[in-house]
């Protein structure tokens, strides 16, 4: 998976972080995480034509998470944007969307379909990728979401070469987890393959510390979690319903995360001030990042 940081602020942007969005991509999917003011432009910045995009996960309706949302419409109506575009959300996402969309004259339409999650767990899967989500605890209705790679049966090609069984139709059914006969012995598929793990992207904004965090990035390869405030402002945090990014090295540590990246960080922390906000992460959980706009990485 590839994912791109195309903003990392918090409710304010400023000069060096754009509004809350993130795109990550897998084979013929392009999920985009939310879409506040100026995603577009970001996504101009790399080179990605938005008509690229397949699904929208948006966390919550506070609007620096869904300003873009009208602009990134109008541009795939004027793009002819061919496919349906999958749009999943909190309870309530149908109504406030045609809300949103309703203060725009804009005749130019494409196929959406919008599907509102209300219980946790799993809400798609393919063969591919499978997305799930867990309820927040802010002050809108939020919800965090989880992107893993399907996970894949690989032939065991050592033991298989040990036993002759190499370019065979019969590596079809081992291939579905069937057992097979080859010379009069039976090849059970636990021998002759293994399931190889998929990738598991989690990510998390906005919200208080609950326990829906450590469950839904359990065993994460990557945490992406907000950081809106530092450990000294852990009042304010609760006030407005935020993570420090001491917290967000907790949920890590306990979910047994491998790598942590902060973002939605505070307009009032300056570029400055991110290697302090790694390093207090990093008290509690060593492999720690803070993001910047536009930095791309894959898992």
């Amino acid at each position: 998976m590839k994912i791109t940081f195309l903003g990392t602020s918090s409710m304010m942007p400023t000069k060096e972080r754009n509004a809350f969005s993130i795109l990550i991509s897998h084979e013929k999917e392009n999920i985009l995480i939310d879409c506040g003011e100026g995603t577009q432009r970001q996504l101009r910045m790399i080179g990605f034509s938005p008509a690229k995009i397949t699904k929208i996960l948006i966390t919550h309706w506070h609007g620096d998470h869904v300003l873009g949302l009208p602009g990134l419409m109008q541009t795939l109506a004027a793009s002819n944007y061919q496919r349906t575009l999958e749009i999943y959300g909190p309870k309530g996402t149908k109504s406030l969307f045609k809300k949103i969309m309703g203060l725009f004259v804009n005749q130019d339409k494409i196929n959406i379909r919008i599907t509102e999650i209300t219980r946790d767990g799993r809400f798609y899967g393919d063969n591919e990728l499978i997305l799930e989500s867990a309820s927040l605890d802010h002050t809108a209705l939020c919800r965090a979401y989880s992107v893993k790679e399907s996970d894949k049966r690989k032939m065991n090609m050592e033991y298989l070469k040990k036993i002759g069984l190499v370019k065979h139709p019969l590596l079809g059914d081992l291939q579905k987890g069937k057992a097979i006969i080859f010379k009069g012995k039976k090849i059970s598929p636990e021998k002759a393959t293994y399931i190889k793990k998929g990738k598991k992207v989690t990510i998390i904004t906005d919200t208080k510390l609950c326990n829906q965090c450590y469950s839904l990035a359990k065993d994460s390869d990557l945490l992406i979690c907000e950081a809106t405030f530092m450990s000294d402002l852990k009042d304010k945090a609760a006030e407005y319903m935020h993570l420090t990014s001491d917290q967000a090295a907790s949920i890590a540590k306990k979910s047994n995360s491998k790598k942590l990246i902060l973002t939605h960080i505070s307009q009032r922390y300056k570029v400055e001030n991110n290697k302090k906000i790694e390093l207090e992460a990093r008290v509690i959980f060593k492999d720690t990042a803070i993001s910047k706009d536009l930095l791309t990485l894959e898992v």
